[in-house]
């Protein structure tokens, strides 16, 4: 879901700027050595998931797999999906740089969302029940992303108003792929290391 460069109006960018800093900053603070693996992974996750992606008007259908980032990570999915987004932006000019707060705050803010609704339900349930947690997380993270992507756009003038409602439409399926791979994996995860959440979390503030 990147917006690209020169879609949004300047308030926008510098309101998603500054904002995108202070989560990262936040982010920085909660990644600690033990979070370091699991960060590069999902980075390296998200970078190469959002690779294929399908142009819609100012933004983009792709799976970007926030919501188990955020489920594992919490904050630190901030400064980790920054960097995937970094990357993207620099070596094949996805997004842009200009609107690179805004595409870090529209993904990263719903995975820290999703942490606080799901992290419960991960660390005491059973390998099902974390996986019906996750899947709802992972779906309910594309569906925050697409909200805050439409919301970036409508506030960018009132012509944005129809590309913001596709935008939505067309991230329904994507909801459905996510939900399921998201659950999927804190299946497997759940099964191999029941502790993984706990233990990569760390003590929650």
């Amino acid at each position: 879901m990147h917006i690209v460069d020169g879609a949004l109006a300047a308030p926008v960018v510098i309101g998603g700027a500054v904002l995108a800093a202070g989560g990262v900053a936040r982010g920085l603070r909660d990644l600690t050595l033990e979070k370091i693996p699991a960060a590069g992974m999902l980075s390296a996750s998200f970078f190469v998931a959002s690779l294929i992606h399908v142009p819609i008007g100012p933004s983009s259908v792709h799976l970007i797999l926030n919501g188990l980032a955020g489920l594992v990570l919490g904050w630190a999915a901030f400064p980790a999906l920054f960097v995937g987004l970094l990357l993207q932006a620099v070596f094949f000019g996805f997004g842009g740089l200009t609107v690179l707060g805004v595409n870090t705050l529209n993904i990263a803010l719903p995975a820290v969302i999703v942490h606080y609704l799901c992290r419960r339900g991960l660390a005491r349930g059973t390998p099902r029940i974390a996986a019906l947690w996750a899947g709802m997380g992972g779906a309910l993270a594309i569906a925050l992303t697409a909200l805050g992507v439409g919301l970036a756009l409508a506030l960018s003038g009132a012509a944005f108003l129809p590309a913001a409602r596709l935008v939505f439409l067309a991230h329904i399926p994507v909801m459905a792929v996510e939900g399921l791979l998201t659950a999927a994996a804190v299946y497997l995860a759940a099964q191999v290391k029941p502790d993984l959440f706990a233990t990569v979390q760390g003590p929650q503030r």
